[in-house]
This record gives C-alpha cells, structure tokens and sequence, in this order.
C-alpha cells in the first residue's frame, strides 16, 4: 500500500513538476513526462475527465507546449492526467514559488536564469511544498469533482460572488432580528410570493392600515398608533421581505453569466439549486410564521400577540442552515485542498511518524469540533424560542433568576402542557437557553485550552480555533447584558448577529480540518527518501531547464 502511495504521489508530483514546466516555458524533462505517463494509467477515468477540463481552463498557447511536449513522451492523452494530477497542487506550487522569489527576490521565470544550484534549491523547496498536496491530490475524490471549472480565476470569481450570498443571508438574519425586536414582523396582513407594491399615497397607506387595525397586535398593544408610527414598522417588515426577494435576483444573475463561461460544476449547480429551493421555502415559512400572529391565541385570549415560538424556531434555523451549507461551499471553492496536506509535509519533515502525528491531531480536533458544533446549534436554537417568548424580558438578573439558581416556576406548566412546558414556559426556556450557553462556553474553553498551542495542528485551524474562543465569550457577554438591560434592539440585534458569526467560525473550524481520505496516509511523505527524493529531483530539473 506504501509503494502503491508512493507511486501515485510520484505521478502527481511528475505532473505538477510538467505543469510548472509549461507556465514558465520550459520544456518538460523526460523524468516528468514518464511520470505523467504511468500516470494516464494509473488515474481512474473519471479524475482523466477532470483532468481534461483543467487541461481546456490553460491558455490555448500553454496547451500547444502541453500536447507537444507529451507526445515526445510517448503519448498525447497523458496531458490531460498531467493536468489533473498537478491541478490542485499547483495552488501549493504557486505560494511556495512566490516565498522563493521573494528571498531570490525575482519570479520563479527569472529563477531560471541563475546559476543552477540557486534554481534547483528554489525548485526544490518549491516543490517540497506542493508535495503533500500533490500526493493527496492525485488519488482524491476531490479531483475528480471539482466545484469549478475554469482554473483559479474561475475559481475566484465563483468564491466572491459565493461570499457575497453568505455576507447577504447573514444580513438577512440581523434584519430578521430587528425586525422582531422592533415588534414589526405583524405589520403586513398579507403575503404575495413575488414583487410586493408598498403603499405610496395617502390613499394606499390608509387601506393598509384599515387592514392592520383588523389584527390582534393593533387591538391589544397598539390601539393608539397612528399611520405615521404605523409606517415604520411597516417599512422594516417590507424591508425584510424585499431584501430577501432581491437575493434571488444576486444569484440568478451572476449565476447565468458562470453557467455561460462553464464555470459551473453538475456537483455545484446541485448545490445552488438546493440553496435557490431553500431559499424560496424559507419565505414561505416566514408567512406561515406571521400568520400565526395574525389569530387569537385560544388557550390564552389576554395575552399580547405574537408569533409561534416554534414556528418562528423553524424560521430561524432554516437561515442558519442555509447559511451554514452556502458557507461550506464557499470555503470548499475558495480552498479546495485541506490545510492538514500542505502542514503535514512541512512538519514532518518528510519522516512518515512524525507526518502521521500531524493527522491524528487534525482528526483529534476534528472528533472535539464535531459534537461541539451540534452543542452551537442546538444552543442557537434554544435562543429561538427565548425570542418567541420574549423570555429575555423575564428574569433580568444573573445568574440567579428570581434569587434562586434553578427558578421556582421552571415545571409551573408541566401538568397542564407536558413536554411543551419545556418551550412555552418563560421560565423554563431562559434556564434551558442559560445552562446550554454556559455549557458552550465551557465547552468551547476546554477544547481551546487543550488544542490552540498544538504545532501539529494546521496554523489556519489554530487561528480559526482563537477567533472561535473570543467570539464566545463575546457571544456570551452580549447575553448577559442584553437580559440586564432588559433586551434593547441595539444588544438584543448584537446578540443575534453574534451567534451567527459564531456559526462562521464553527464552520470554518470544521472546514480546515478536513482530512485526506485513507489513499493519503501520508504514504507520500512517508516514501520521500525514494520515490519522493526522485520526484523531487525531477522537479528540479524541470524547472532548472530539463537538464539531465
């Protein structure tokens, strides 16, 4: 299996080394094309197809070099292998090329013209660098589906605009919040799934308000409003609905223009597909939601309007999962190859037992994160319904809650709602939101303790793993003092932006740790003393102008 994971890391590395070769003009050595050879061999066909889509994304002058230099080698589809092998190692080779050339201090082109020991030790390193992607890239399931086609511009550009839906989804959420924070959410009697007309004349607001005053809210709570006062809420309940609308025209538009290019993936147009369907659903609930604000409650006739505590739970974590499945996917285009193939190699200096410790604390971490995540959402989702109760406005002192540790009135309802009293009782849901917060800052020190000062780790994962940490202890300061001041919209808005920026350093937690699956091994860190040291040698030659 060993001399299997050395082969195939060889091949990659004779791949990337080729790839190098054509970006910088340079004739491939014959060691590079034999690798890239057995590699046309050794390559399922599907990572071949990948790799002919990154052979179509090179400049039509790189593919000329391309399929001449491979035909001397003695075949003309080992191309497109070459091409796939080294196509996510050539990320690596590009950074470690520019640290070289900023010691040298030149491009890796002016490299070249040196004298040949300077260019085989920037070679080199260089490829030392890329070896450990190269080796994970060559078996990986990864290569054979790629989120973009289009080489790394293409990649970029998909990146941004992805970023771009996540920063919109994450406004989206915070004008949510002060959208029920501000007791708005109720001032829109209808619902219509396309373009909504605001009410523009004296006329239209007068209608709209006639409709309003129809509501349990304005009966109940706001007998005397006027249409002025009437206005503002309605403008940030339209502002939600519209703002959200107007995602949909964000994606589709851009989207066209990739689709064009033929930048899109069958495996992203999945995944955008999906995020278009739960986008369309979450505005449907969001009406369902409303309208469960627009009836009498009728185990409760007196009590002040609002919506479902679990309904509007079911709103809230169907944007955090939007959120969090749109972030994945861009940090998975943005950063394809996990951090742990490129820090394994630099840390191990190539010595198998010492690479392998590298992984197992990646995995480690991994295994802590994981259930720790569940811990964040569940905690989140717990908030949901302190916001549908406004149990935030009970109970303001801490930690006690009405001078005791454990409230007297947490089973109050316990014989008349069973298991319900666990989220419609106030008291009941601010305990339960209290002990998971605290539980998830404990949770979350633990692990920061044990974990952030690992020099296995990724650096990447260690800076995730610190920006997690004081994001927590953010999160859990705002709650503290949102509940002392009896939830104002500024704190109370904080507190739930907060939770979602949590969400992000979560997720981007669980993204750098991802690790290679079991044809990774480090195997080819391991093989460095033979088949490395020849892929690495080849490399050098390559890039020194295929000498030897």
């Amino acid at each position: 299996m060993a001399a299997r994971g050395g082969l195939r890391s060889m091949t990659a590395l004779g791949a990337l080394a080729h790839r190098a070769a054509v970006q910088v003009g340079v004739p491939a050595s014959s060691a590079a094309a034999a690798a890239a050879v057995a590699s046309s061999r050794a390559m399922a066909p599907a990572a071949v197809a990948a790799a002919t889509r990154a052979v179509a994304s090179c400049p039509p002058a790189s593919r000329v070099m391309m399929h001449q230099h491979m035909s001397r080698g003695g075949t003309t589809s080992a191309a497109a292998a070459a091409a796939g092998a080294g196509h996510l190692a050539w990320r690596a080779f590009s950074r470690a090329a520019a640290s070289a050339a900023a010691v040298a201090p030149r491009a890796p082109r002016a490299l070249l013209l040196q004298s040949p020991p300077v260019v085989r030790s920037a070679a080199m390193t260089a490829a030392r660098a890329a070896y450990s992607s190269a080796a994970a890239a060559a078996p990986a399931a990864a290569l054979a589906h790629p989120l973009v086609f289009g080489g790394a511009a293409a990649e970029r550009a998909v990146g941004w605009w992805l970023v771009g839906g996540c920063a919109w989804v994450y406004s989206m959420v915070v004008l949510g919040g002060l959208t029920r924070l501000t007791r708005s959410g109720l001032s829109m009697t209808d619902w219509k799934f396309n373009w909504e007309q605001p009410p523009l004349s004296a006329e239209d607001w007068t209608r709209e308000f006639a409709k309003y005053k129809q509501s349990p809210e304005f009966r109940k709570t706001n007998v005397s409003m006027t249409v002025e006062e009437y206005k503002f809420i309605y403008w940030m309940e339209y502002s939600h609905r519209m703002w959200g609308r107007c995602l949909g025209f964000y994606f589709v538009l851009p989207l066209t223009y990739f689709v064009a290019r033929g930048y899109v993936t069958g495996a992203l147009a999945r995944r955008l597909g999906l995020f278009f369907t739960l986008g369309a659903t979450q505005g449907m609930i969001g009406w369902w939601m409303v309208k469960s604000g627009l009836v009498e409650n009728a185990e409760n006739p007196t009590e002040v309007p609002r919506v479902s505590p679990y309904r509007l739970a079911t709103h809230l974590t169907g944007a955090f999962t939007i959120y969090t499945l749109m972030l994945w996917t861009t940090f998975s285009v943005m950063f394809p190859a996990p951090p742990v193939v490129e820090h394994a190699v630099e840390y191990s200096g190539a010595m198998q037992s010492v690479g392998a410790k590298v992984v197992a604390a990646v995995r480690k971490l991994r295994g802590v994160v994981l259930p720790l995540s569940g811990l964040v959402a569940v905690t989140a989702a717990s908030g949901a319904y302190v916001a549908g109760m406004d149990a935030g406005r009970a109970y303001n002192t801490f930690p006690l809650m009405g001078g005791r540790i454990f409230p007297e009135e947490y089973w109050a309802q316990w014989e008349q709602k069973g298991w319900r009293n666990f989220f419609e009782n106030t008291a009941a849901v601010q305990f339960n939101h209290r002990v998971l917060a605290l539980t998830t800052l404990g949770a979350v020190s633990y692990t920061w303790f044990k974990h952030s000062g690992n020099a296995r780790l990724p650096l990447a994962s260690r800076a995730v793993l610190n920006t997690m940490m004081l994001v927590t202890c953010a999160q859990v300061a705002l709650g503290i003092s949102a509940l002392l001041y009896h939830v104002p919209v500024s704190l109370g808005a904080l507190h739930q932006a907060n939770a979602l920026t949590l969400f992000t350093a979560v997720v981007g937690l669980v993204h750098t740790l991802r690790v290679p699956g079991p044809a990774f091994a480090l195997a080819g860190v391991g093989a460095m003393g033979a088949a490395g040291a020849g892929a690495v040698a080849a490399a050098a030659r390559v890039a020194g102008g295929g000498s030897g």
